[in-house]
């Protein structure tokens, strides 16, 4: 499966992390327009990084979105994902599109224009903060996603926890697990290389099932 992924934020860049190291031999293309971004992460994506303004069509085309099959827009701007999302379908006709949506008001419209599927962080946290879960377990599987045995799970730190008052950036997690939330008290953090973790945060993570064991003993 060929998938491009435009905008090289924290969303697109863990989301291309994830599939090029998932192991089912996907094709990834992550589009960005910043060139100092794009020459930092070509260290670590090669030629699976390229520079260019994702919603273009001179930009999808060299990205190759003729032969795409999912191509997923995942920039910080609402207007600009759904643009790169019509370009894909009008113009080039093949690929399922999906789109980062960062106004949730905004779904209805997305989908309303033709976007196959929309995302939306917001919604999602907000979901998971109010699903029911069994108190007193460490870790606790909120959402399971069919799609590649994934799971979402809540973690509840203690004093003793192996991660508290370390950053995000010095920790090696597990293949195929991230950090998606922190939740501090009545505060939601979205992680990123600096954050630092406390006693009693609840953080959220995104796990395939084989690496959850790992995830568990590095916490």
């Amino acid at each position: 499966m060929y998938i491009i992924i435009v905008g090289a934020g924290k969303v697109g860049y863990h989301l291309a992390r994830l599939v090029m190291t998932e192991g089912h031999g996907h094709e990834v293309m992550l589009i960005e327009k910043d060139r100092a971004k794009v020459d930092v992460l070509s260290l670590e994506f090669h030629d699976a990084i390229m520079e260019g303004d994702g919603s273009t069509v001179e930009a999808l085309k060299e990205a190759g979105a003729n032969r795409a099959d999912v191509l997923v827009a995942t920039t910080g701007n609402d207007e600009d994902n759904l643009v790169i999302c019509q370009i894909a379908k009008l113009m080039f006709l093949r690929p399922r599109t999906i789109a980062r949506v960062n106004n949730p008001r905004n779904e209805e419209l997305f989908t309303g224009l033709g976007v196959d599927a929309s995302v939306s962080g917001t919604k999602l946290i907000n979901a998971i903060i109010h699903e029911q879960v069994r108190a007193g377990d460490m870790m606790i599987p909120l959402l399971t996603l069919k799609a590649g045995d994934i799971e979402i799970v809540e973690v509840q730190l203690t004093r003793s926890s192996h991660i508290v008052r370390k950053k995000i950036k010095d920790l090696t997690l597990p293949t195929g697990s991230i950090f998606i939330a922190v939740i501090r008290g009545e505060e939601v953090i979205i992680p990123y290389g600096e954050t630092e973790f406390q006693p009693e945060d609840r953080v959220l993570a995104l796990v395939k099932r084989e690496s959850e064991q790992a995830l568990r003993q590095m916490l």
